[in-house]
């Protein structure tokens, strides 16, 4: 009898357990999978709560290369009804395996830049330098002006990026150095540019802004707005436009095609975040997506650029082996030089 009870009370506290953290693809809330970063997910939270869908979703939040290699592997059959992602990545998939539904015309009517249907851009991140200007004059450093400047012998361990293999905004980076240089010199050039990164290749996107906030690090490679917002807050950080460019990219809204009043109620939350979430994304990621949206004038950039064709994932795996062929290059290097 004690037994039962025991088994009783265990099945119990695992149902009670479920009923809080949600059953994935078996509970009826809705499952977001996004690379969002806590800004991005904390403003399409506001939008769906204040909207009349608090506790009919689940989040969850991955890095923008495991998220995307789970689309591209696993298609329709993605637990996900709703992914946000890069729109390179939502491009590819649905290329794969047509996996997403369209989205109502009357979204699509609003866009600067018109998107395939079945997704609805949510923000644009936008890549810059950034120094500490304390860390700068401590240690005698110049003010870069160029991404290049950055493989001067002198910044020698004193730059921050972001790893391509783990960061869509380490892409921002290699577009730059890409376009401006071609793929000879630009591949010297990112081979120098891991050299001088030493102990400070990033694996996220805001990692290489902290090491520079915290002057492990003097200067660094990331997103811009992120740097605009420590600057007004009075850190000694200051932002540079270089004159390679500043590029970017788009993170939309997808919902997998599944059919029913499942992937109805996905398709008009997604429509909620965008019309009701924008506003807060475009404060914290000035990138404007839609007609009539506006940025403060220090949040334009200086050298817009963009890549002179699509960005799709077949691009970023050329961008990639480039990268890992200068960084097996570094590593060999810095075996020798140690070796001496």
């Amino acid at each position: 009898m004690k037994i039962k009870i025991v088994l009783v009370s265990l099945l119990c506290l695992v149902l009670l357990y479920f009923s809080y953290v949600g059953l994935g693809s078996s509970s009826d809330k809705v499952i977001i999978q996004t690379n969002a970063d806590e800004e991005a997910i904390a403003a399409m939270e506001k939008a769906l709560d204040t909207h009349g869908y608090k506790g009919e979703y689940i989040i969850q939040p991955q890095s923008t290369s495991e998220l995307g290699g789970k689309i591209m592997a696993e298609g329709k059959n993605i637990e996900a009804d709703i992914i946000t992602q890069a729109s390179y990545y939502l491009e590819s998939a649905q290329k794969e395996h047509d996996m997403f539904a369209t989205m109502p015309s009357s979204i699509q009517q609003q866009e600067i830049k018109q998107y395939p249907g079945y997704m609805t851009p949510i923000l644009g991140n936008m890549g810059s330098l950034f120094v500490n200007t304390k860390a700068l004059k401590e240690k005698g450093l110049p003010m870069p002006h160029t991404i290049k400047d950055l493989t001067k012998p002198e910044y020698k361990n004193e730059i921050s990026f972001p790893n391509i293999m783990d960061s869509s905004t380490g892409w921002l980076l290699l577009q730059g150095v890409l376009d401006q240089y071609g793929e000879k010199e630009g591949k010297h050039i990112i081979e120098q540019l891991i050299v001088n990164a030493g102990p400070h290749l990033e694996s996220s996107g805001s990692g290489p802004l902290k090491k520079v906030q915290s002057g492990e690090a003097t200067v660094g490679a990331g997103l811009r707005n992120q740097a605009i917002d420590a600057e007004k807050e009075g850190e000694p950080i200051k932002y540079i436009d270089p004159t390679e460019g500043n590029f970017a990219l788009t993170e939309a809204a997808a919902v997998v095609k599944k059919g029913g009043e499942r992937q109805q109620k996905a398709q008009k939350m997604v429509a909620v975040i965008q019309k009701y979430g924008r506003k807060d994304l475009l404060k914290e990621y000035p990138v404007p997506l839609y007609k009539g949206e506006k940025v403060d004038e220090a949040m334009k950039p200086s050298h817009p650029k963009a890549w002179p064709t699509p960005l799709i994932v077949k691009l970023l795996d050329q961008h990639q082996t480039i990268f890992n062929e200068a960084k097996k290059e570094a590593d060999i290097k810095k075996e020798q030089k140690g070796g001496k």
